[in-house]
């Protein structure tokens, strides 16, 4: 994450912006009492909100969390796909 005042922000606008959606970076913009704003790629935004939502519910999120215990159990199935040559 990456903070930088208005002016610095206003002066190289293009650059920070080209680091948050090629670097997957974070840049918080700090503003006069506190009132600052946090730029992030749609991407990232996306993948927080949906990130959000699937934690949110406890079913999904315990079917998750029983999910990565398997695995880490080690049980599971590898299986090799097969490509259709129609497609």
């Amino acid at each position: 994450m990456i903070a930088v005042n208005y002016s610095q922000f206003r002066e190289k606008m293009k650059s920070h912006l080209d680091l948050v959606t090629d670097s997957y970076e974070t840049v918080v913009v700090t503003r006069k009492e506190n009132k600052n704003v946090v730029i992030m790629s749609e991407e990232t935004y996306n993948n927080l909100i949906e990130n959000i939502y699937v934690m949110g519910n406890k079913t999904n999120y315990d079917w998750l969390m029983e999910s990565k215990a398997q695995l880490e159990k080690g049980k599971y199935s590898a299986y090799q796909l097969i490509e259709d040559a129609d497609e």
